[in-house]
């Protein structure tokens, strides 16, 4: 079973995803993330969901839509350091604590997502 289907598919995945954007916008801990997305977060969740739906192993939306995340390209333009590293996973954790029950598997999500930040990090 894929990460995808263990998160309940589409829907498990796109309820992941609003919770962390709703987190963003909710913790003052995660004010200066928060700071370097539009006001409207509704392409942004998009975007996570399309990627997500593909790097979880679901189908590939992202790739059929835009290609190869190029990740660490496309978040070149923003300064990515520690504190938005850690207050993305924030919200990440903190989503992740509240829709995946198996604790196992929201470990392996976690360590996944830290190795994703880290490999985003372009400023000291």
């Amino acid at each position: 079973m894929t990460p995808y289907e263990q998160l309940g598919g589409a829907e498990g995945v796109r309820r992941l995803v609003h919770r962390f954007y709703a987190l963003m916008d909710e913790l003052p801990e995660a004010y200066t993330v928060r700071q370097m997305h539009p006001e409207s977060l509704a392409g942004s969740e998009e975007s996570l969901f399309e990627f997500l739906s593909g790097w979880l192993g679901g189908p590939p939306l992202y790739v059929a839509k835009k290609g190869h995340p190029r990740l660490r390209m496309r978040h070149h333009p923003y300064a990515i350091g520690p504190v938005e590293r850690d207050e993305w996973m924030l919200c990440m954790r903190q989503a992740l604590k509240e829709q995946v029950p198996d604790e196992a598997f929201r470990e392996k999500l976690d360590a996944a997502f830290a190795g994703m930040a880290d490999h985003l990090l372009n400023t000291h």
